[in-house]
C-alpha cells in the first residue's frame, strides 16, 4: 500500500507543512505525521485525506503518485478529469472467446459484495454473465437485481439492464441510475445532478414513503444509466 508516501508527496505537492494539513483534516500533527511513516489511518480518516485532496481511495492506496508524471499528476488532481473518468477510473469486465464484451451479473447476493469487488477482475469474473444481441457493443452493460420497493412499478427481485456511464457530469435529472458509493454500496434510485453547485447527487426513491438523501461526488465509485427491466 502507498497510503503513507502518497500522503507526504501530496502534502509536499501542495507546498503545506504537516501543522497546516493537520488542521485542515481536524487531526493532530502528530498523527499525521504517524500516518505519513507507517502506521495505517482509520477508514473515516482516509476518506478526509482523499476528500481533501481529490482523489479516490484506490489512487490514495495502491499507486505511486511519485512516479506520476507532470501531466498525469495535474490530471489526476484535478476533479473535474476525475467525474468524466478520463485515465482514472479502470472499469473491470468479462469478454468471450472472440473478444466480445459479456453482461455480468449482480444478484441481491451479491450486490453485499459488489463494493468492495467492483475493481478486482477476479470478482468479476466470478459473476455470472450472459450477452443480448440487441444492446449496443458500443457500451459496456451490467445486471443488477431490484432490491425491495423504493423503485416501484419496477418490483423488488426484478433484473434491470444497466449502461455504465463514464462521464457523471452528463448524469441527466430524474432519470433512473445504479450508483455505486461507498456509504450505501449498490442503489438504485431517481438522480439529480447537483454537481457543478455541490458536489454531489441527490437521490430518490420512486416510492414516496422513503425520504431523498444526498451523496458526494467523492463516494461514488460507479455509475450505471438504466435501460431495461426484465421481471
Amino acid at each position: 500500500m502507498s497510503i503513507h508516501t502518497n500522503l507526504k508527496f501530496l502534502r509536499k505537492k501542495k507546498g503545506l507543512t504537516q501543522e497546516a494539513l493537520a488542521q485542515a483534516l481536524g487531526i493532530s500533527r502528530s498523527k499525521l505525521a504517524g500516518y505519513e511513516l507507517s502506521i495505517t489511518p482509520p477508514l473515516e480518516v482516509l476518506l478526509l485525506i482523499a476528500d481533501y485532496f481529490k482523489v479516490s481511495l484506490d489512487v490514495l492506496a495502491r499507486e505511486d503518485l511519485s512516479s506520476y508524471s507532470e501531466y498525469k499528476l495535474r490530471e489526476l488532481l484535478e476533479t473535474d478529469q476525475f467525474l468524466r473518468g478520463r485515465n482514472l477510473r479502470i472499469l473491470s469486465t468479462t469478454v468471450d472467446a472472440a473478444g466480445r464484451e459479456l453482461i455480468e451479473v449482480v444478484s441481491q447476493r451479491a450486490k453485499a459484495s459488489y463494493l468492495a469487488g467492483f475493481a478486482d477482475p477476479e470478482f468479476i469474473s466470478d459473476l455470472p454473465r450472459f450477452s443480448l444481441p440487441f444492446l449496443p457493443t458500443n457500451k459496456k452493460h451490467r445486471v443488477f437485481q431490484v432490491d425491495g420497493d423504493s423503485m416501484l412499478p419496477i418490483p423488488d427481485g426484478a433484473w434491470i439492464v444497466c449502461e455504465y456511464l463514464e462521464d457523471w457530469t452528463r448524469l441527466k435529472d430524474g432519470e433512473r441510475y445504479v450508483i455505486v458509493t461507498e456509504q450505501d454500496g449498490v442503489t438504485f434510485k431517481l438522480a439529480y445532478n447537483r454537481i457543478k453547485a455541490n458536489q454531489n447527487l441527490l437521490l430518490c426513491s420512486a416510492n414516496p414513503i422513503y425520504p431523498p438523501f444526498e451523496v458526494e461526488v467523492t463516494q461514488v465509485r460507479e455509475v450505471w444509466k438504466y435501460r431495461l427491466c426484465i421481471s
